[in-house]
């Protein structure tokens, strides 16, 4: 959408253009640039934005992400998407790519994203906000009194960080870095390594250089070269390059152990790098699978006798920063029960019967809110006044028909076992019903939809279903927003880099939501 628009405002007034599109169709008339960007852009904006708010009338509960983004005129945004579930699925979209001119403290976040969520009129029905782990987020999140999950994948990209830290790990890096850097940069070594893969039948993938700012970028570096190590060896001894080699010095930077690290490496890293993979991925990335990747990567992390001094560093350093993420005590509380609510995983809980008292509490409150906020109808008059109005229409007199001798033993126990729990039970009764029956049934594979799942349960399990809602749009990362940002460089683009923040939030929005 984004290039089409900058296609059509940029030639839509072009002589030729205009010629063009007369012999296509000569009873067309292109409408200008000017009538394009103020008049049918900002129209097609309302109506997408009234059937957004629209739509969202029905939905209860609902999650946001937020992050901030810098455009190449130096204008700061703060992107605000949210997520809500609706007949089985889970939606999202962009509320705003809003320009902001203050300086991005906690108050002032709150304040902005209050605005765009009142804009919306959406204030009301959003539970908690997925965002990354800055501090000024931690006190707007305070100010909102939403729940705050700190971005998952920035989370592990933080702990991937810590092995930088390491002396041991920097220097191997270091060594590997300067081999890979120099076949990178060398014309005649790329061709020498392309002729030895071919050779040794290896894939002929291109070498990575990391970039310390970039997630996992050391992980796929270190990968990349153990897969071509053969390949990167052989190329090093052929006489093509063998003396620039020697000049540089490079094969005695590469130490006999070094391929063993690479391996040792790669196999620790791989887990956190498809961790970070699993939560950053558009499917259902819900924050409920945040503390079964935890535990898991815990075992992943736990020091053994048997591992080299080389990997206890790396799994002391990374473990050591993950085991103090999410340790406030509501967060808690907060993705333990979304853990039991994501069918997928709700067995890795079965053992802990705190978290299903706590859930039993927390679905009791809510029933109860809801039911007060809902206004109940008189239903004995308006039964009475269906009864007259049928009365009335037809003189009908109900039609007793005559029992089967079937019927006669058996109707009444059926009668009993159909009567709904709802009916006999109260709320807390209803909810521990519920409870039972929900950990009752196995867990679903990990590759089917929670979100559908719970939605073919609606009828079966209702109250746990709307309790299920806040935790299955919670996501478990802020990518939703992050992948916003690339939308927005292509919008704001350098030859386009003085378009209005208003147009850019509208192009933005269309291109989203459209």
């Amino acid at each position: 959408m984004n290039e089409c628009h900058r296609a059509v405002t940029k030639f839509v007034e072009q002589p030729y253009f205009r010629e063009m599109t007369k012999v296509l169709n000569p009873r067309y008339n292109p409408p200008s640039r000017e009538a394009l960007t103020n008049h049918m852009i900002p129209a097609w904006y309302q109506v997408e934005r009234e059937n957004f708010i629209s739509e969202f009338r029905d939905v209860k509960k609902a999650a946001i992400t937020a992050d901030g983004w810098t455009s190449l005129a130096q204008d700061h945004y703060i992107t605000v998407t949210v997520h809500y579930t609706k007949q089985g699925k889970i939606l999202g979209k962009v509320l705003r790519t809003k320009a902001v001119y203050e300086a991005q403290t906690g108050a002032v976040v709150a304040e902005e994203i209050e605005e765009i969520l009142q804009e919306f009129g959406i204030s009301d029905k959003v539970v908690a906000a997925t965002v990354d782990n800055a501090g000024n987020m931690n006190v707007a999140m305070k100010k909102l009194q939403l729940v705050k999950i700190g971005c998952f994948a920035h989370t592990l990209n933080l702990a991937a960080q810590k092995i930088h830290q390491c002396n041991t790990v920097t220097n191997w890096a270091a060594r590997v870095r300067a081999v890979v850097k120099w076949m990178r940069k060398s014309s005649m070594g790329k061709t020498v390594l392309k002729e030895k893969q071919q050779l040794l039948n290896l894939p002929q993938h291109s070498l990575i250089i990391d970039v310390k700012t970039r997630w996992n970028s050391l992980y796929l570096m270190i990968e990349r070269f153990f897969e071509q190590f053969p390949a990167i060896q052989a190329a090093m001894m052929d006489p093509r390059i063998k003396k620039q080699i020697d000049k540089e010095r490079l094969m005695e930077k590469l130490q006999s152990d070094d391929l063993k690290k690479a391996e040792e490496f790669v196999q620790l890293m791989r887990m956190l790098y498809t961790s970070t993979l699993c939560v950053s991925s558009e499917k259902s990335p819900t924050c409920g699978q945040i503390v079964p990747i935890l535990k898991k990567l815990e075992r992943h992390y736990s020091i053994e006798a048997r591992d080299s001094a080389f990997a206890r560093n790396i799994k002391s350093k990374i473990w050591t920063d993950l085991s103090a993420r999410y340790q406030d005590e509501e967060i808690q509380t907060f993705l333990e029960q979304a853990t039991v609510m994501d069918p997928r995983f709700k067995l890795k809980m079965d053992n802990d019967d705190a978290i299903w008292d706590r859930l039993k509490t927390t679905a009791v409150v809510e029933t109860l809110t809801e039911a007060e906020e809902v206004p109940v109808p008189d239903t004995q008059s308006q039964r009475q006044d269906e009864e007259e109005e049928e009365y009335d229409e037809g003189h009908t007199v109900p039609v007793n028909h005559p029992k089967t001798a079937l019927e006669e033993l058996f109707g009444e126990e059926q009668d009993m076992q159909q009567v709904a729990p709802q009916e006999t039970q109260n709320i807390g009764e209803r909810v521990d019903f519920e409870i039972r029956m929900y950990r009752g049934l196995p867990a679903i594979h990990i590759s089917s939809d929670p979100v559908l799942w719970w939605w073919q349960k609606r009828d079966t399990l209702p109250l746990l279903y709307d309790v299920a809602q806040k935790y299955l749009c919670t996501q478990a990362s802020s990518t939703p927003s992050e992948r916003v940002f690339s939308t927005a460089g292509d919008t704001i683009s350098a030859e386009r880099s003085r378009i209005l923040p208003e147009k850019a939030d509208m192009l933005i929005f269309l291109h989203k939501n459209s």
